[in-house]
């Protein structure tokens, strides 16, 4: 089993995440209920960060890209999987916390990944690279941490038809145009690094 709990002053490192990687590795989480009765908690429940972590910090993300949403939305989307565990409070602050979760965004790209019979990019692929960690605010330790935490999925887009993000910017134009699926990107990424944070990946 890949889980281990977090002892303090331990730090885990990773590189990459997506979000079939958090699928691959359902099974193991499925295998935590075949341990529940001998006192093991499930995995994604929080049971890897120490009892005391009650209330957590999430401020405003960095964003070194030229798209001054992204922070924002990112951001938001953390806090809200974070609520959504049921037990943490969540606080846009770096004061007055157990836990501290820190994040920048890289950068963020696009690639096409399918075309239509107009050969008009139908499909695409975006990755979005995050620095980000976790400090136990009462120990001033960092218990996880990834510099490049990168995160990429296919979405298809609403509007194929006369939409092309290779041709009008990319990653900005993706923003711009396609709310929809930056929502959707978000939201699965937030849920890849909370996951990341809590099992220890």
């Amino acid at each position: 089993m890949r889980y281990r709990a977090l002892q303090p002053g331990f730090v885990v490192r990773h590189a990459a995440l997506s979000r079939r990687d958090v699928l691959r590795r359902a099974p193991a989480a499925a295998a935590g209920l075949a341990l529940a009765g001998c006192g093991y908690s499930l995995a994604g429940r929080g049971s890897f960060l120490p009892a005391y972590i009650q209330s957590l910090g999430v401020p405003m993300f960095g964003n070194r890209t030229p798209y001054s949403p992204l922070e924002q939305i990112f951001t938001e989307k953390v806090r809200v999987e974070f609520q959504g565990r049921g037990r943490y409070q969540v606080l846009p602050a770096e004061t007055g916390v157990d836990g501290i979760v820190r994040g920048e965004i890289m950068s963020i790209g696009a690639a096409p990944a399918g075309f239509n019979p107009s050969q008009q990019a139908s499909r695409y692929r975006f990755t979005v690279v995050v620095s980000v960690s976790f400090t136990d605010a009462r120990q001033q330790k960092v218990l996880w941490e990834n510099p490049a935490l990168s995160f990429s999925d296919e979405y298809e887009l609403a509007s194929a038809s006369n939409v092309n993000l290779a041709a009008s910017g990319g990653a900005g134009a993706f923003i711009d145009q396609e709310r929809a699926a930056v929502d959707r990107l978000s939201t699965d990424f937030a849920r890849s690094v909370v996951s990341a944070i809590l099992e220890a990946f």
